[in-house]
């Protein structure tokens, strides 16, 4: 008889130490240097157990900062149709990840580390490894690397200024409203003739 891989009981309660551990871990050292032995030993678990509840670090990280699916998936379901089409469903899953509480902190923590270090290598990595790599495959046309950084930089300045800088009226404008004007600005970019 085969013995059974993973856990045997208490799985919920192991993922959710697994989870906080990661989110402590991410804010406090970023994503380059938290590694699933670290998470594992604040969590009081074996590090197997990390891989086998959340596979590669880049899904942890998604976990922990609580995004609606995991990078890749998320990926493919964004890039998919026009750019107009692609730049509403990238704004909705970019603010609707960040008006989650425990993600906005996870987040925060994550760009407060890259100023405080002059190093944004953690920020960088997630973004190369877990969103650009593969969209660069997806996006059509001419320059889609640089189109896609442009995505990155208009999203990621709006992020700064609503959550950490909390600048009026960016800070307080409805997220319906806020897409509504962002998006036509994500599709000038996402179209191929740029």
């Amino acid at each position: 008889m085969s013995k059974r891989r993973g856990p045997r009981s208490g799985e919920s309660e192991t993922r959710n130490d697994i989870l906080e551990a990661a989110r402590t871990t991410f804010s406090e050292v970023g994503y380059d240097r938290a590694t699933f032995r670290r998470i594992a030993k604040i969590a009081g678990v074996d590090p197997a157990l990390v891989t086998y509840y959340y596979g590669k670090k880049q899904d942890l990280f998604a976990a922990a900062v609580q995004m609606p699916m995991r990078p890749d998936q998320a990926i493919e379901e964004v890039f998919r149709g026009t750019p107009a089409e692609m730049a509403e469903k990238l704004a909705h899953l970019f603010f609707s990840t960040w008006e989650v509480p425990e993600s906005r902190e996870a987040l925060i923590g994550q760009l407060r580390m890259a100023f405080a270090t002059g190093q944004p290598v953690a920020m960088r990595e997630f973004i190369v490894e877990a969103v650009l790599s593969r969209a660069d495959q997806l996006l059509v046309g001419p320059r889609a690397t640089l189109r896609l950084e442009l995505v990155a930089s208009h999203l990621l300045g709006l992020a700064i200024l609503r959550y950490v800088l909390m600048l009026e009226p960016v800070a307080s404008t409805p997220i319906d409203e806020l897409i509504a004007e962002v998006a036509p600005h994500l599709a000038g970019y996402l179209n191929p003739r740029v």
